[in-house]
């Protein structure tokens, strides 16, 4: 008698399973069958919303437009109000650009100003400037500086002699000279504990640096080692139809990027601003990063 109740119970539990099952299957395989994609209409009016929302996605969108047109001014926008001194751009830089010890593409100045209690700091980030009237490049006794049709002011390492004359006569001193130090863990001892991670850098150490589309492996005193060298505003990326490193890292999205020549994008907008700045314009050198504060 007992056997048979327990047989009875498990035959109702396993169709009670069973049927539940079948319930879920089926609601499932209904709500599925009700999904509708949205159409293209719909789509463009999402990402609308998006482009007011995040400006690395308009400035992206505006980026693969403007890399396809055959006239560009490339220029960077930088809000001082809304950077907080994180580093991370000069950070990202680094690592894109492979760059060694004493090399830094963008640093960040910080300013302390007044006196206690009543103390402020003010971070300013200092990329290349990108002159329209670049007084670096007239100085170059091979011709190895240039600017660019699309407002990018670049080297050609391999003709670069290393006379350091476009150092001293960059007034915004944002070019940096390769003196050849070819990693941050070179004369290190490799004692485990002292630096962690080293041997799983190594291998970074070791790639190639892929500036201005190509590829430069540090190998002896071969370029770019004793070499001037600058931000060039990440031209393998923008040919590639991406954004500088520093602008896609900045967490505050203080940095902005874009096509002067189109009317329509953020950095056209931006630097009509009333509170827009650049610094030493009384020298002639008319710089194409412009500062919001």
């Amino acid at each position: 008698m007992e056997e048979s109740r327990r047989e009875f119970f498990k035959k109702v539990a396993g169709g009670l399973i069973a049927g539940a099952a079948v319930i879920t299957v089926t609601k499932k395989a209904d709500t599925q069958t009700k999904v509708e994609l949205p159409t293209p209409e719909d789509a463009a009016k999402r990402y609308k919303k998006y482009l007011a929302v995040d400006p690395l996605i308009r400035m992206q969108a505006e980026l693969k437009e403007s890399v396809k047109k055959p006239e560009k001014r490339w220029i960077m926008v930088i809000d001082l109000r809304k950077c907080v001194g994180c580093h991370a751009c000069t950070v990202a830089c680094m690592a894109e650009n492979k760059l060694p010890p004493g090399i830094v593409y963008r640093p960040v100045m910080d300013v302390e100003t007044g006196q206690y209690p009543n103390v402020s700091r003010k971070f300013t980030p200092k990329p290349c400037f990108h002159c329209e009237n670049p007084s670096c490049v007239p100085v170059c006794p091979v011709g190895a500086t240039w600017k660019r049709e699309d407002g990018i002011v670049v080297i050609d390492y391999n003709k670069c002699i290393g006379c350091r004359y476009c150092l001293i006569a960059c007034p915004y001193n944002v070019r940096v000279f390769d003196f050849g130090y070819k990693d941050y863990l070179t004369g290190f001892p490799a004692s485990e504990g002292l630096i962690l991670g080293q041997e799983g850098l190594n291998p970074f150490n070791e790639k190639p640096s892929l500036e201005y589309n190509k590829k430069w492996k540090r190998e002896g005193h071969k370029s770019p080692v004793s070499n001037a060298r600058k931000c060039h505003f990440c031209m393998h990326r923008i040919s590639a139809g991406m954004l500088p490193a520093c602008t896609v890292t900045c967490i505050g999205r203080a940095t902005y990027f874009g096509d002067k020549l189109n009317p329509n994008s953020l950095v056209s907008e931006l630097v009509k601003k009333p509170n827009v700045m650049r610094l030493r314009v009384e020298l002639g050198t008319n710089p194409q990063c412009y500062y919001l504060v």
